[in-house]
């Protein structure tokens, strides 16, 4: 990631009711990252919520798509072309089922793997070739529909660990900023 502006995107849904919750895991890493750059979030007319800053020595753009999940490519999309930023200087931080709570892996391009913001992004965006910083939440117990288990905030014993895991993956997206990919994933994997 070599280019002038990168574009830091969290996922989630907007609104107080989902603020706690896994899937928004993406937002509360962009808060973490606002922190650092001393910025507060403003609405954007490309559709999100938007900090413009300096990390890892490169100017960035952090963005929280408004809405839901499974609409934020057209916010993505909407800021990543307001900004002139190309797919492969997009990072798109992201909850991920298949992980273990609290891992955090980097990767480039790569399946939605279900998960709708993704597939919107990539819709919206034309193209999977954008950088994903993947937080694991862990499976949903027994026979919890997936849907609904993100949908719900994090356990008692994860919101203990929680705020030491954001910090790490807000330091794996400043490293993928600054390193490249494969540097970071040797760094965090």
């Amino acid at each position: 990631m070599v280019d002038d502006v990168a574009l830091v995107v969290g996922l989630g849904n907007s609104g107080p009711k989902y603020e706690g919750n896994r899937h928004n895991v993406g937002f509360l890493v962009l808060d973490v990252l606002a922190a650092r750059v001393g910025g507060k979030f403003k609405a954007h007319k490309g559709g999100a919520e938007v900090v413009e800053g300096r990390l890892a020595g490169r100017r960035v753009v952090l963005a929280k798509p408004r809405g839901y999940m499974n609409t934020s490519g057209g916010p993505v999309a909407g800021t990543a072309n307001f900004y002139k930023v190309p797919p492969a200087s997009i990072v798109v931080v992201h909850d991920e089922l298949d992980l273990p709570f609290g891992t955090v892996r980097l990767k480039l391009g790569g399946g939605e793997n279900g998960h709708n913001g993704l597939r919107s992004t990539t819709k919206s965006l034309g193209t999977k070739d954008y950088h994903r910083v993947r937080f694991g939440v862990d499976r949903p117990p027994g026979r919890m529909d997936p849907a609904d288990y993100v949908l719900r905030d994090f356990s008692l014993v994860e919101r203990k660990e929680l705020a030491f895991e954001l910090d790490r993956a807000a330091d794996a997206v400043e490293a993928l900023l600054e390193l490249g990919l494969e540097a970071a994933q040797n760094k965090f994997h």
